[in-house]
């Protein structure tokens, strides 16, 4: 009989014993990754009563696969995109909360006596709450369609994205053992410079290299690239200096930009799982009873620093983000635990030798007291809140409530914000372009052109000829390229005081280009070819061939939109969450508390074929109708005369207490919506003393035909008006919130 390696016996052990405790805590309704880590601890040295595994090595190299497939599982779900359709409240909240978390818990960690190196990884590891908790809460006590669960969500996306950074700081602070200023903001600049650079590459290629290639690729092929993509990223990562569950997470991100994301993540899966699971058994494994025990005391004080200071933290931040206080009490009583992401730090810092072996079982025993008090916290929320509005004197209630009004204002974007925005959209993208052919030529190809050629001439010509060559599409646009010819042409005729900013700005620029260029001449080649000879002859370039540069750059960019845009283009999504409200005037902040939920018409319900007016649910209840997705078809803003049909998607705009009535009128499943269907958008414009919308009502304004929208709130002051009649005039300084095509509307902005 042949010998049978100890890693075969290791793993059919902790798969059997994985599978037989995950299976009752599924009975028991708790989080399958605890169950896999009681798994690795009975089958652990520190557990005598089963056998133990023996191959710890190799089950340890197996779990460092697992976290970089949960990395690369994680950018799956988490596209750049979604990131930029997160919104200011959840960004502003997850930095708010991040920030004090994690510095609240390097103090606890240096209160209690440990080293710095602990205390560090302590804030990383209390940085990020748990997605899969927390969804599993929220389905539990149908809280899903909620508004606050939106916030909740954007957070968790941007606390996923911070806590990679956090790890590649934590990885750099804990190789060069210093912990500098300057070396941070090194790093920093360092990492966003090649997450940008990954990502601007990822989606010129990859995407065109996938649809090429798709008539070619059946499940296994794609298995097989996918992972083999995952990991030359990882190894890129590594050689860049930076760690592979970021080279992983990037990958996984730019796949999830193309069309097949969908077929990769579903192809993935398995094979995610089964590392995953040996993951978190690995975990377990580290779990030492007696330094539990030993530990008893640094567990409970990490428990309350999580379930207080991230309650706290979550709470000021969704309040600074100007959402209402009931809001706000609702996203912090939900963010009140550790995530998966505390055990991928801790195990970062294990394998770089820096922490101690005791930081696992307080992970452990943290995470799983957090997990059982959480769908408490998040029933106990709402009478939280009643109870706080009773405690608090009214004067503060009612200074908090004005705040989180006057916040409207500052969030109506204005045709300068626009025109910035798009020119450090440039800016930035063209000057990371233009580094990295820099760093290229600098690194490798010069060095190569220098070995291999004898002649100094020809390398001199060559050094010359080809970084300006390259670099010359991407300089042109960064010197010369229009962000916006509506809104730059809205703002140079609009006024002339606007024309003195804006030439500043096209200076600034020509300036910028021109030093660019000098630094490129300088590192490449003599001062005297490139004042007598390159730089002449680059200036000569861009004036005579601006046309094809500006074709040759467009064509690079119309390549990159499609790509991004083609994953949107190709799917049928959800919209993102809408305001509405009733046609009352209040100032009554609970009214703004709005968004959209779609439900589908059952085959049975007896509103079918009845007119929107005969239902008269506006009137009744308070609710609009936003859209009517008809298989293919989309309605936007449907007219009063519209008749809903069986399987109709409704998207219905209304406040959490006006759904909860609402609801058993409709009687249909919910379907929790997070992005745009068909660029459907909630928009806000601002009317200001140039607007020739001022002095008109809505009806003569003409918003609604011009955004294939509807008109379902106007801000003026401290006043709300939801739902105005047609006849309402619009007046100076008003914010008319308008749901329709998100590119009419930001069009119409800009005009107005």
């Amino acid at each position: 009989m042949g010998h049978l390696p100890k890693l075969i016996e290791d793993l059919a052990l902790i798969l059997i014993v994985a599978a037989f405790v995950v299976l009752i805590f599924r009975k028991i309704k708790q989080p399958l990754v605890l169950g896999y880590i009681i798994a690795g601890f009975l089958v652990s040295p520190n557990f005598k009563i089963f056998p133990s595994v023996v191959d710890m090595t190799n089950i340890k190299t197996l779990a460092e696969i697992g976290v970089i497939f949960l990395l690369f599982s994680l950018g799956l779900e988490f596209s750049f995109k979604k990131l930029m359709n997160v919104g200011g409240s959840a960004s502003i909240t997850a930095f708010v909360e991040i920030i004090f978390i994690t510095i609240a818990g390097y103090y606890t960690g240096r209160m209690l006596g440990w080293s710095t190196m602990d205390s560090m990884f302590l804030g990383g590891m209390l940085a990020s709450s748990s997605t899969t908790i927390i969804i599993r809460a929220f389905d539990e006590l149908g809280v899903k369609t909620k508004n606050f669960a939106k916030i909740v969500f954007g957070v968790l996306v941007v606390e996923d994205i911070v806590v990679i950074l956090l790890m590649v700081l934590l990885s750099t602070i804990a190789v060069t053992k210093e912990f500098e200023g300057t070396q941070i903001l090194f790093t920093v600049a360092k990492l966003l410079f090649f997450l940008i650079l990954w990502f601007l590459l990822g989606i010129f290629l990859l995407p065109t290299l996938l649809k090429k290639l798709k008539p070619l690729i059946d499940e296994e092929i794609l298995l097989v690239l996918s992972i083999g993509l995952c990991l030359g990223m990882v190894l890129i990562a590594v050689n860049a200096g930076f760690s592979a569950e970021l080279g992983a997470f990037v990958m996984g991100s730019i796949i999830a930009e193309t069309t097949m994301a969908e077929k990769v993540e579903h192809t993935l899966k398995s094979v995610k799982d089964l590392f995953a699971a040996v993951f978190f058994v690995s975990v377990g494994m580290m779990i030492d009873y007696d330094a539990m025990i030993t530990y008893a005391w640094p567990i409970l004080a990490v428990t309350l620093l999580t379930l207080f200071g991230k309650l706290f933290s979550s709470t000021l931040g969704a309040l600074i983000s100007g959402q209402p206080l009931k809001q706000s009490v609702q996203v912090g009583m939900s963010m009140a635990q550790i995530g998966e992401f505390a055990f991928i730090v801790a195990t970062l810092g294990l394998s770089l030798g820096v922490i101690s072996d005791f930081l696992f079982p307080v992970a452990v025993g943290v995470s799983a007291i957090t997990t059982f008090t959480t769908p408490y916290l998040i029933k106990l929320s709402e009478p939280f809140y009643n109870w706080l509005v009773k405690v608090v004197p009214p004067k503060y209630i009612a200074k908090i409530n004005k705040y989180s009004t006057n916040t409207q204002n500052i969030q109506a974007e204005t045709s300068w914000q626009t025109i910035l925005k798009n020119y450090g959209r440039i800016v930035l993208i063209n000057g990371i372009i233009i580094i990295a052919i820099y760093l290229l030529f600098s690194r490798f190809i010069i060095p190569a052109i220098n070995e291999n050629l004898e002649s100094n001439g020809i390398k001199n010509i060559i050094g010359n000829a080809l970084p300006v060559l390259f670099i010359l599409p991407f300089l042109w646009a960064l010197m010369v390229k229009r962000p916006s010819s509506v809104a730059y042409k809205e703002l140079w005729t609009k006024t002339k005081y606007n024309r003195g900013p804006l030439l500043i700005i096209e200076i600034i620029r020509i300036i910028l280009g021109i030093g660019i260029l000098g630094f490129f001449l300088d590192r490449f080649a003599s001062t005297t070819i490139s004042i007598f000879i390159t730089i002449p002859v680059a200036i000569i370039l861009m004036v005579v061939f601006s046309k094809r540069i500006n074709k040759f750059y467009n064509r690079i960019e119309k390549r990159f939109i499609t790509n991004l845009n083609d994953r949107s283009d190709n799917q049928q999504s959800e919209p993102i969450t809408r305001l509405a409200g009733n046609s009352e005037v209040t100032n009554n902040l609970a009214a703004w508390d709005v968004h959209i939920v779609e439900l589908e018409v059952k085959p049975l319900a007896e509103y079918i074929g009845k007119t929107l007016v005969d239902l008269q649910w506006r009137e009744k209840y308070g609710v609009n109708i936003g859209y009517i997705k008809r298989g293919e078809k989309l309605i936007h803003t449907p007219g009063r005369s519209e008749v809903l049909m069986p399987y109709d998607k409704v998207g219905i705009i209304a406040t959490d207490d006006q759904f909860q009535i609402f609801k058993p009128v409709f009687d249909s499943q919910e379907i929790v919506v997070e992005e745009d269907i068909n660029h459907i958008k909630l928009g806000k414009i601002l009317i200001n003393h140039h607007s020739p919308k001022k002095g008109l009502s809505i009806r003569e304004s003409g918003i609604r035909d011009k955004t294939d929208g509807l008109v379902i709130a106007i801000r003026r002051g401290d006043e709300r008006i939801l739902n105005p009649e047609s006849s309402e005039i619009l007046q100076v300084d008003d914010i008319v919130w308008v749901v329709g095509n998100g590119k009419k509307i930001e069009k119409l902005n800009i005009e107005i």
